[in-house]
């Protein structure tokens, strides 16, 4: 007669998250122990995690917050393919760990994993190898930002492709005015769709800058133009540069008459109050990462063989 019980099984699986013939396994190898088939399971379970780790994880969801105190933030979570991107329990995953970074201001990724998690007797990194388990791919935590101070705006395209945030220094006087609300939700949508890589020119690297110049001078040179064209040449191919990658040099996407500089302070002027942008993040799902390329034909090719 078997030393545990069924309900003993589903407690196992609600501790591990493991399945249901693997916890049966591992109170039979330890007849009935449930501590003891916790710690068989772990091990386990980090060795099949480790068996995934190596595997191209470009795809997952972006997710930015603002929570009822002002403070926000932001994340990407990779998976390996689109379709446990769009699992309700991998998306549930994300949310949550946006609600961690918020209330527990963890310094960098390795400090995320030692968080509790929501609503558990776990860690982040503790649920996270769960997850691979159970979801049956690589995951990763890639990055996150957390902004401290309100005035903070949150936007999310696309269901998770891209997530922004923005951070705005405004008067007290403006606190609650729906008008903030708007202006930061399309400086949002903006950073979003233009795909700025800072907030204004201080932030640029000189070095790059430098490179960028001597480019722009010598095709100036090469097609003959005397030195003080060439600089005037320069000068507009480099004001042509920060409004495509400076956030505040850009032209608004409703009225390209205004920079977003621009709008701000028209809106401050209208508004009669101080309003400065001062930082915003912007998250796409899977930049700059190799993806994943799948050959349908040879894969079950693969499958077929075993």
């Amino acid at each position: 007669m078997a030393a545990f019980t069924a309900k003993d099984i589903q407690s196992l699986r609600q501790m591990t998250g493991a399945g249901m013939m693997d916890c049966k396994g591992a109170l039979t190898e330890t007849n009935g122990d449930i501590g003891k088939a916790v710690l068989i399971l772990r091990e386990k379970g980090l060795a099949a995690v480790a068996k995934k780790a190596g595997r191209i994880a470009a795809e997952g969801m972006v997710f930015a917050a603002v929570a009822k105190n002002g403070v926000a933030g932001i994340i990407e979570v990779n998976s390996e393919t689109d379709f446990v991107a769009k699992n309700e329990d991998f998306q549930t995953f994300v949310k949550d760990l946006v609600q961690v970074i918020i209330n527990d201001n963890p310094a960098d990724i390795e400090a995320l994993g030692r968080c509790k998690y929501p609503n558990s007797e776990f860690t982040v990194e503790e649920t996270l190898r769960e997850k691979v388990l159970v979801i049956g791919e690589n995951l990763k935590i890639r990055r996150f930002a957390r902004f401290a101070e309100p005035f903070n705006c949150s936007y999310v395209h696309m269901g998770g492709k891209i997530g922004v945030l923005t951070h705005m220094e405004i008067d007290p006087a403006l606190n609650g005015n729906p008008a903030i609300q708007e202006l930061a939700y399309d400086i949002c949508m903006q950073a979003a769709a233009m795909r700025p890589i800072c907030l204004d020119r201080s932030q640029l690297d000189e070095e790059a800058l430098e490179t960028e110049r001597s480019v722009y001078l010598a095709q100036a040179k090469a097609d003959g133009k005397p030195d003080n064209v060439a600089e005037k040449m320069v000068a507009g191919r480099l004001n042509k540069y920060y409004s495509e990658v400076c956030l505040l040099d850009q032209a608004f996407f409703k009225d390209e008459t205004l920079t977003v500089q621009k709008l701000i302070e028209q809106k401050a002027k209208e508004l009669g109050g101080s309003i400065k942008l001062t930082a915003y993040c912007r998250f796409e799902k899977g930049e700059g990462l190799a993806k994943r390329e799948d050959n349908f034909a040879d894969e079950v090719a693969g499958m077929v063989g075993k």
